[in-house]
C-alpha cells in the first residue's frame, strides 16, 4: 500500500460523516471470489466484459484481473436522468460499444443496481445485438428501491441498505470515487462536494 493510499484511507476512516461498510480487504476478497466463479463458468468461451461508465471502472479493473481467462473489455455510457434527479427508464446511449458482441458471451459490469430501470433497458438493447449470452455483475446491490424486481444480478459483490454510499467508484458530484472502501454517508447536507 502506497503512502498516499494509506493517507486517503486513514483520513476518510476518521471522517465522522462516513460509516465504512466494506473495507479494502473485504472488497478484494469478494472480487477474487467472483473472478474465480466467472473463470470456472466461462472456460473456452469468448468473453467480453462491458463496463457501464463511469462508476464501474474500478470494479472492472479489479474484476478482470481476477479472471483467469482470455477476455476483452468494452465500455458504454448511458443516461436516463433527463431532469437530473429521477431515472425515466428511457436510455440515451452517450458512448456505445466499440466492437460487436454478436456470438460472444457478455458480462455487463455495473457499480450499483438500485431501481433497475436503466439497467433493464440497457440489457434489452444489448440482447438485441445477438450475444450468445448476457449476464450481469454488479459490485453493489441496493434492492430496497428496486422497481424492476425481475432484474437478475448474476454476480453480486455486496448487498447494501437503502442509504447513500460512496467510494470504490461510487461518487457524490464526481468526488469520492477513489476511496478504497464503501461508506454510507450519514448526513448528505454535510457532504463536501
Amino acid at each position: 500500500m502506497s503512502a498516499e493510499s494509506k493517507q486517503i484511507e486513514a483520513t476518510e476512516f476518521t471522517n465522522p460523516n462516513f460509516e465504512v461498510l466494506y473495507n479494502r480487504e473485504q472488497i478484494q476478497t469478494r472480487i477474487q471470489e467472483i473472478g474465480a466463479r466467472i473463470t470456472g463458468e466461462y472456460g473456452g468461451k469468448e468473453l467480453v466484459l462491458v463496463s457501464v461508465l463511469k462508476g464501474s471502472c474500478i470494479f472492472l479493473a479489479d474484476l478482470m484481473r481476477s479472471i483467469d481467462l482470455n477476455l476483452t473489455i468494452d465500455f458504454m455510457a448511458v443516461s436516463s436522468y433527463k431532469d437530473g434527479t429521477k431515472s425515466t427508464g428511457d436510455v440515451e446511449i452517450l458512448k456505445d460499444l466499440s466492437n460487436p458482441i454478436r456470438g460472444k458471451h457478455v458480462i455487463v459490469v455495473e457499480d450499483i443496481v438500485d431501481t433497475g430501470l436503466t439497467l433493464s433497458r440497457l440489457l434489452e438493447i444489448l440482447d438485441s445485438r445477438g450475444a450468445a449470452s448476457i449476464k450481469l455483475a454488479s459490485f453493489l446491490d441496493k434492492p430496497e428501491p428496486r422497481i424492476k424486481t425481475e432484474l437478475k444480478i448474476d454476480y453480486t459483490g455486496f448487498v447494501v441498505p437503502n442509504k447513500f454510499v460512496v467510494g470504490y467508484g461510487l461518487d457524490a458530484a464526481g468526488r469520492y470515487r477513489n476511496l478504497p472502501f464503501i461508506a454510507i454517508v450519514k448526513n448528505l447536507a454535510e457532504l463536501v462536494v
